[in-house]
């Protein structure tokens, strides 16, 4: 089950970043891609083969109808809510080189968003996992879902440690997805408060084409690197990369594989993405199937 995060980005592509300063600046076609995380987490899921069911707010709109789209043609159940405030976007600006991005988001959520229990009751207490978005309206979630005993992951993005929107997703998760660019130097020391701190069982920072790293409850309190997997061609687009491992990360996990095999899968899976547009074409199990034998 995943709980909040779809939306549509527009991607603009250009010779390098940072972007010159300039009145105008002349670039590839523009192109539109509903994405964002819980999205590509849904839809990734569901193409390695998992039942996916994906809550959300969108908008009565027509955002909100390309949304719906690319989920059911993802063969993805998608049980929307209607915000008031429409459907998220964001403009992501794409090194045409190098594949690196810078994201504009737009966090539209009126913040006293929230789902009725009778809604999403129902659907946790069928779910195996639940994957978490950090949506504001999410963490009203985490009472009843820890008291149903569903384990739970979340992907925190660029928390740098400090913030406190993040904060209740990080330690109350069993599995927590980080980058490593946000804390930067204190990355391991983000890691090891999460566990120390969290109930979490398995923290990983992703770095990347640095590859990850992987810490576990009971485990070093140094975190494990896990090497990139090569990227099997031309890098087109790292949006989407992250959400791409936590898909293998989770394939592995519930299949029964240890958090390094899940570590391996789930950095196939993000090599995987950096080949294709907006998340068009998501790693199947077939892909995945190299990093088992």
């Amino acid at each position: 089950m995943v709980v909040g995060g779809s939306g549509v980005d527009t991607v603009v592509r250009v010779d390098s970043l940072p972007v010159p300063l300039a009145d105008s600046l002349g670039v590839p076609p523009i192109r539109e891609w509903p994405g964002h995380t819980g999205g590509n987490v849904a839809v990734g899921c569901r193409a390695l083969g998992l039942g996916v069911k994906f809550i959300d707010f969108i908008g009565d709109d027509r955002i909100g109808e390309q949304v719906r789209e690319r989920l059911t043609k993802g063969d993805v159940d998608f049980e929307p809510l209607i915000s008031p405030a429409g459907t998220r976007r964001a403009v992501n600006v794409v090194d045409a080189s190098t594949g690196r991005r810078m994201s504009f988001y737009d966090a539209r959520d009126p913040g006293d968003l929230r789902m009725p229990r009778s809604f999403y009751l129902p659907h946790l207490r069928r779910a195996r996992h639940v994957h978490l978005s950090i949506m504001d309206f999410s963490r009203h979630l985490l009472d009843d879902i820890e008291e149903l005993g569903v384990p739970v992951s979340t992907d925190l993005h660029d928390w740098d440690g400090l913030s406190d929107h993040h904060r209740e997703f990080a330690l109350r998760s069993d599995l927590v997805f980080l980058s490593a660019a946000g804390a930067g130097e204190r990355i391991a020391d983000v890691m090891r408060e999460i566990l120390r701190e969290g109930r979490a069982e398995t923290v990983v920072a992703t770095a990347g084409a640095g590859g990850s790293y992987l810490m576990t409850r009971g485990g070093s309190r140094t975190p494990r690197p896990v090497p990139a997997t090569p990227v099997p061609g031309p890098v087109v687009d790292s949006n989407g990369a992250g959400d791409a491992y936590v898909c293998g990360f989770l394939y592995g996990r519930l299949a029964g594989h240890d958090p390094d095999e899940c570590a391996r899968l789930g950095a196939l899976a993000g090599a995987h993405a950096c080949t294709t547009e907006g998340n068009t074409d998501p790693i199947t199990p077939s892909g995945l199937l190299p990093a088992r034998t």
